[in-house]
């Protein structure tokens, strides 16, 4: 069997069992490195060249931890959640704030990726002091998971803008290009229009039918907000003074480390956090996202195995001998392998480098259009990313979500994005890919 296939069906299979994420990760790295042609030591060598690499995204998520406390703790995220408390009042503004909360949400995640492309950022300041207006609605929080996965997701994949920019112009398109294929004057919006359509359609199915119903939280697991810091006018000017330099310098430098860096330190230069309780809540915001940053280390690690042991490209062409000259089962089996290989590296910008350079070739003779091209290895990189694991954007939905320990990171993010988005996403993609 496979090593790359075997690897990411024990990580799949011990993390559905409920074993820890970071502990799947390790032990699918090594099953997959020894069964094929690495030794031992070559699997320990490779793991931990992974590990290297990750180190740099986990100091990120620990840094972006202690500066979303420092948020909180100035009362900003507690304040916005107040105003929604207080409309709880009213039964009939119930179902007002529901939708508003779901449009706010779904925007919030829209803007991380193009307007204002912070990613996951805003995901441990705006999710956790709204869980107590989420239970008191009896929102189901698998529908959340489905659209802040949908808002993280598809802008990168269709508008070539923020992130998106760099996924279809910096990696997509040029990868494609360096694999040989020529895609000048493609439209690259119009090459993913079908594979997005998926993921909007899955995302009506999961807001209007899977899980429009009220599904119940204890609410003295939930802090209320009432109990929380009270923002005054000065902890709001600093919190936006905080919020902007972040941003500036994150964009000016392309360092969420030192953007969330020079936020942390504003607060405790202008004295909303003191000074003898820094360490503290530095402290808490490493705890909050450590488990992230455990998960992208260990997910870097198995990636980089996978690599190492030279069985990706002979996955990819024992399809191929399946499937012989027919273009509908070509691309079925293309994005199969692709779905395949995202689900264990858990990131859609680490995999198309990976598949264009196997992929293009494949479609070259085969007949497929460069348009058609672009969507199969678009919707086969982007399409592991919901419903993988080990994938940041299903982590932090997790983080935000779990904050008072009512959200399973398998059964209420993992299972239920994989199911609304990567099943339509397959589909869509495997059509565009014959009709463009």
């Amino acid at each position: 069997m496979n090593a790359v296939l075997l690897a990411v069906f024990c990580m799949l299979v011990l993390s559905l069992c409920r074993v820890n994420v970071v502990i799947s990760l390790i032990i699918g790295a090594f099953v997959g490195g020894l069964c094929s042609n690495l030794s031992l030591d070559q699997t320990l060598t490779a793991f931990n060249n992974g590990i290297s690499n990750g180190a740099t995204i986990a100091l990120s998520y620990a840094m972006l931890g202690a500066f979303a406390v420092a948020i909180s703790k100035a009362g900003l995220p507690q304040a916005l959640a107040d105003i929604a408390i207080k409309q709880l009042v009213n039964d009939s503004a119930k179902t007002k704030i529901k939708w508003i909360l779901i449009m706010v949400i779904a925007a919030m995640s829209i803007f991380s990726q193009n307007l204002i492309p912070i990613h996951i950022a805003f995901i441990p300041l705006l999710i956790p002091p709204l869980l107590y207006v989420m239970s008191r609605l009896h929102l189901d929080r698998r529908m959340i998971a489905c659209i802040m996965t949908f808002g993280l997701i598809t802008p990168y994949m269709f508008l070539p803008v923020g992130f998106g920019n760099i996924f279809l112009n910096q990696i997509l398109l040029k990868n494609i290009t360096n694999a040989g294929m020529s895609v000048e004057g493609i439209n690259v919006m119009h090459a993913m229009a079908i594979p997005a359509l998926g993921m909007f359609a899955g995302l009506l199915f999961a807001i209007f039918v899977s899980y429009r119903k009220p599904r119940n939280y204890e609410l003295n697991h939930v802090k209320n907000s009432e109990s929380q810091p009270k923002l005054n006018r000065s902890s709001l000017i600093v919190s936006l003074i905080a919020i902007v330099l972040s941003f500036i310098i994150q964009l000016y430098t392309g360092s969420m480390i030192l953007g969330a860096l020079v936020g942390f330190i504003c607060f405790i230069a202008t004295g909303t956090v003191k000074w003898g309780e820094a360490d503290v809540v530095f402290t808490d915001g490493i705890k909050m996202m450590a488990m992230i940053g455990f998960v992208m280390i260990s997910a870097q690690g198995f990636a980089e195995v996978l690599k190492a042991t030279d069985e990706i490209t002979p996955l990819v062409n024992q399809s191929v001998e399946l499937f012989g000259s027919n273009k509908v089962v070509a691309s079925f089996a293309m994005m199969l392998v692709g779905l395949i290989i995202t689900l264990g590296i858990g990131s859609s910008f680490s995999t198309v480098p990976i598949i264009a350079a196997i992929y293009v070739p494949l479609c070259m003779q085969l007949g497929f259009s460069p348009m058609a091209t672009v969507c199969l290895i678009g919707a086969s990189g982007a399409i592991g990313d919901a419903g993988s694991p080990p994938s940041d954007t299903i982590l932090a939905t997790t983080a935000g979500l779990n904050a008072d320990g009512q959200h399973d990171h398998i059964r209420d993010s993992v299972i239920p994005t994989f199911l609304h988005f990567n099943i339509p996403l397959f589909i869509a993609g495997w059509a565009g890919s014959l009709i463009l």
